[in-house]
């Protein structure tokens, strides 16, 4: 509660006593003292993110309600993503007094943190849609997806028909995966499809650690527990490092299912780094696994990347 207040004083009375001596000494204000002077990628996004949601000017305000709104309904794409960068610039320009033909370096490095800044905000939308799309077995779409996924994970083996045990050789509970599905939607299975065509063979490798005599698990069953991991990781902003340090245009649906398959390569080998007596020690594993995760995010220098091969076991 003390560490609260002292943090508010600081906040409300101290911090803009600051910017406006810093102001009158380097003739900056503070978003151009952070994207002159702050590293590229998270450091330079989250400070600007956290100054924009410090302001007290009523346009600042207001332009961050507007921007919030655009992405929310997922408005935030082409020439329109163009237009609302303009004009969001231009609005800093104007509240700030700051002079374009002077500093046209700033207003690239300004509109790159907005882009990234709320196109994160609308990939939380853009995920959420999916996690809210029930798979339908009926959708010839959906069902394409699911045969996809069972052809890139056993290219050697062909199915007996739509209803068979044999998927659980790739993990599900039953004979028919749409039951399991149910809490993570269509967002499950893309997920699980991603990671098993964009990375092809560590995926495999890693099916083939779920089917270990010792170390074995439910290879999408905990796949689709790993969606529910990384979009908790996306709603409370812990991803931002991922995604501010990768992406180099506007945050797409293409992100979050690299960072997902990142989390699915490395819970199998933290998993099996473990050595686990049995499935029910999944719970603890996991919940260790995700204090690790978070703790790596929280460095801004974070850049995850998949290796190509995973060691046998």
């Amino acid at each position: 509660m003390m560490n609260f207040s002292i943090w508010w004083v600081f906040a409300y009375y101290v911090r803009p006593i600051v910017k406006w001596f810093l102001r009158k000494t380097t003739g900056l204000c503070e978003l151009q003292r952070i994207c002159y002077g702050e590293i590229s990628g998270a450091p330079r996004i989250k400070a600007v993110e956290y100054s924009l949601n410090m302001s007290r000017s009523r346009q600042v305000i207001q332009l961050i309600e507007h921007l919030n709104d655009v992405s929310d309904n997922q408005r935030f794409t082409g020439a329109n993503e163009r237009e609302i960068l303009k004009g969001a610039v231009n609005t800093v320009l104007l509240v700030k007094n700051i002079n374009p033909r002077v500093h046209y370096q700033f207003i690239t490095s300004f509109s790159k943190c907005l882009e990234q800044i709320w196109g994160y905000r609308q990939l939380i939308a853009e995920v959420e849609e999916l996690r809210r799309t029930t798979f339908d077995s009926d959708n010839i779409h959906h069902e394409s997806k699911l045969y996809e996924l069972w052809a890139n994970l056993m290219p050697q083996d062909t199915l007996e028909g739509r209803i068979t045990k044999q998927w659980q050789d790739i993990g599900f509970q039953g004979e028919d995966p749409k039951t399991d599905f149910r809490g993570m939607g269509l967002l499950g299975l893309e997920n699980l499809l991603f990671f098993a065509t964009q990375y092809r063979t560590p995926a495999q490798h890693v099916l083939s650690h779920s089917h270990h005599p010792s170390y074995g698990y439910c290879f999408a069953i905990v796949g689709i527990n790993l969606t529910s991991l990384a979009l908790v990781l996306l709603r409370d902003g812990s991803a931002k490092t991922f995604v501010y340090n990768t992406s180099k245009s506007l945050p797409s649906i293409r992100l979050f299912h690299q960072f997902y398959s990142y989390l699915f390569y490395e819970f199998d080998r933290f998993w099996v780094e473990c050595k686990p007596k049995d499935i029910m020690e999944f719970s603890n594993i996991r919940n260790r696994f995700e204090s690790n995760v978070r703790l790596v995010l929280q460095d801004p220098g974070t850049e995850f990347r998949i290796g190509v091969t995973v060691d046998d076991v």
